[in-house]
């Protein structure tokens, strides 16, 4: 038997015109697949929402075809299931910072590492001092015998000896 072909394939993903909008028949052309298929993506993915005009005709931005493409390179040429690229665009989603290629540059990858380094001392300090004040209350409540409450005189006792409320 033959030698089968590779799963993943060799993916050029083509130029997209500089225009605002694009009707559903561009973009299905654009990415080489039926406009049904589109359609159905947008049932699938929740990040592929294009507008609809006042006919309902579909309206995708630049950012939607290049989803629709990302989609498309992600189930035909990489060989992931519908719910597996769904996955994969959620996970690139959740990184802030990421390049299309994948991997961070080298600035921002320090720059994310020394905020985030500052985030968790601010967050570690507040959870320090929340800890000693619930240690604080449970050894209130522990204490075997409850304390007095302190109780202030409101009124002065006027002194026999002088016959005045205010002493001199």
């Amino acid at each position: 038997m033959a030698a089968q072909a590779n799963r993943k394939r060799d993916y050029a993903p083509p130029s997209i015109p500089d225009r605002l909008y694009f009707k559903i028949g561009d973009v299905a052309r654009l990415c080489g697949v039926e406009s049904y298929v589109l359609r159905f993506w947008e049932s699938q993915f929740p990040q592929l929402k294009p507008n609809k005009s006042g006919t309902g005709q579909r309206l995708y931005r630049r950012r939607d075809v290049e989803l629709a493409l990302e989609i498309k390179r992600l189930v035909h040429a990489e060989g992931y299931t519908l719910s597996g690229a769904r996955g994969v665009l959620e996970q690139e989603q959740r990184r802030p910072g990421k390049r299309a290629s994948g991997s961070l540059e080298p600035e921002a990858a320090l720059q994310q590492s020394a905020g985030q380094m500052k985030q968790l001392d601010g967050v570690a300090a507040v959870i320090g001092h929340a800890r000693a004040e619930l240690r604080e209350i449970a050894n209130l409540l522990a204490a075997s015998e409850p304390q007095p409450a302190r109780r202030r005189n409101r009124l002065t006792a006027i002194s026999a000896a002088t016959g005045t409320l205010f002493p001199s």
